[in-house]
């Protein structure tokens, strides 16, 4: 008996037959082979090749129309526990997944992703020291408050907040490539930090910031980097939609605690 995976890759012999009846009803990708050339031509589930034709599943399908965005997605919907309470590796791993992202600006957001990049990593070395007591993202920074260290500049607290603020200037930067579609690339990363970041830093980082991000790349050019096979303004809004409350619940417990409205030493 053939494994699924010899019954998904099995050829299907037609060759110069009409296969428009036959495409739609497989619910997985068709690719057709021709014995005299190749090249790619989107017929209904159809891609063109020499030869055959193969069945692709249905999970490659779907990962040929991913964007940039995908594996954040995924994983947020894991971020909140059954009680509804953030988990720390979860998170952790959302934020990461945007690192990708944040690599289409170049040079632009070079800062922004080294400081998103070393708080991540400072969360998840405290959460590695013991991952049941700090299984909820909360749970680190309780504990710093309850010691007095929170205020520390290398706490998980700060490094917390910084985290927070750095993904708050990014979906207010994915909001103004959405709703202002004739911006240029620098004047939405400039609006984005003026309307975030900016009020917390002080006069170097916010020159050193302003400064990146007149390396912005071409608007039209990223955008297509983003989106790949996929519908990147649908992932994007997606993302504002699921992500920001999370953001916005990570404020209210800082400012519970007295610990939201620290600027940078």
């Amino acid at each position: 008996m053939k494994s699924s995976e010899q019954r998904s890759a099995q050829i299907l012999e037609l060759r110069g037959r009409d296969i428009s009846h036959i495409a739609s009803p497989f619910p997985s990708l068709l690719i057709l082979k021709t014995k005299s050339y190749n090249f790619s031509l989107h017929f209904r589930h159809c891609i063109h090749y020499p030869d055959q034709l193969i069945k692709v599943s249905a999970s490659e399908k779907l990962k040929m129309a991913e964007t940039v965005f995908t594996p954040a997605l995924q994983e947020i919907e894991h971020v909140k526990s059954e009680n509804g309470e953030i988990m720390t590796k979860p998170f952790l791993e959302a934020c990461k997944h945007i690192l990708p992202v944040i690599d289409k600006f170049g040079a632009a957001l070079i800062i922004v992703k080294s400081d998103i990049g070393g708080n991540i990593s400072r969360l998840e070395s405290k959460y590695s020291s013991d991952p049941v007591k700090f299984n909820f993202l909360y749970s680190m920074v309780e504990l710093e408050v309850e010691t007095k260290t929170a205020k520390g500049s290398s706490s998980c607290t700060n490094g917390l907040l910084w985290l927070t603020r750095a993904m708050d200037f990014l979906l207010e930067l994915f909001r103004d490539l959405i709703d202002h579609p004739d911006w240029s690339m620098s004047q939405c990363c400039n609006d984005s930090y003026s309307k975030t970041l900016k009020k917390w830093h002080g006069w170097f980082a916010s020159s050193s910031v302003t400064v990146a991000m007149k390396l912005a790349p071409d608007r039209n050019k990223f955008m297509e980097v983003l989106g790949g096979a996929g519908n990147v303004k649908a992932d994007i809004e997606k993302f504002l939609a699921t992500f920001s409350p999370i953001l916005q619940e990570n404020h209210q417990f800082l400012a519970s605690v007295g610990m939201d409205d620290l600027k940078a030493s």
